[in-house]
């Protein structure tokens, strides 16, 4: 089996989550003032724009495809935080993670399972996680919702 940060962009397929499961991602992960919102597999850059639209944060977006990383910093332009919303145009296996406090994600489950030492290692306590649709591998989410018909699942990394 092919690892995931081995896949080639044209074997990725671009799922755009709808805006308002984008609003119940950011609500379920509590995102508050002070957070950086990471946005793995970031397509056309919704979750990121919508976390500095909404509350204000810093966001990144990490995104292999340089056609949606353009994309996603036009989007942001038009929508007026620029100043709060990066995109990098990055493998997430690369992508230094340790100054986030909310990562998003919606990526397949075995590239979920591959991200899971990633996030475990490099997360401070408290970050949370939130996918739209696919566990993490082994771990087991701490909370379960549905948003018009789209699973979320949420988990908090702690430490022993």
């Amino acid at each position: 089996m092919e690892a995931a940060a081995d896949l080639d962009i044209a074997e990725v397929i671009h799922l755009p989550t709808p805006h308002h499961v984008v609003a119940a991602m950011l609500e379920l992960a509590g995102v508050r003032p002070g957070d950086v919102v990471y946005d793995l597999g970031s397509g056309d850059g919704r979750i990121p724009i919508a976390a500095a639209k909404r509350y204000g944060v810093r966001a990144v977006g990490v995104e292999q495809d340089a056609r949606f990383v353009e994309q996603a910093r036009c989007r942001a332009r038009e929508a007026g935080v620029e100043h709060l919303v990066e995109f990098r145009q990055q493998d997430i296996f690369k992508t230094n993670l340790r100054e986030a406090s909310v990562i998003t994600l919606f990526l397949f489950p075995h590239t979920n399972a591959e991200l899971l030492p990633k996030l475990r290692a490099e997360l401070p306590a408290g970050a949370r996680i939130v996918s739209h649709r696919f566990g993490i591998g082994t771990w087991t989410p701490e909370r379960m919702i549905e948003a018009h018909g789209h699973p979320l699942l949420l988990w908090t990394v702690t430490r022993p």
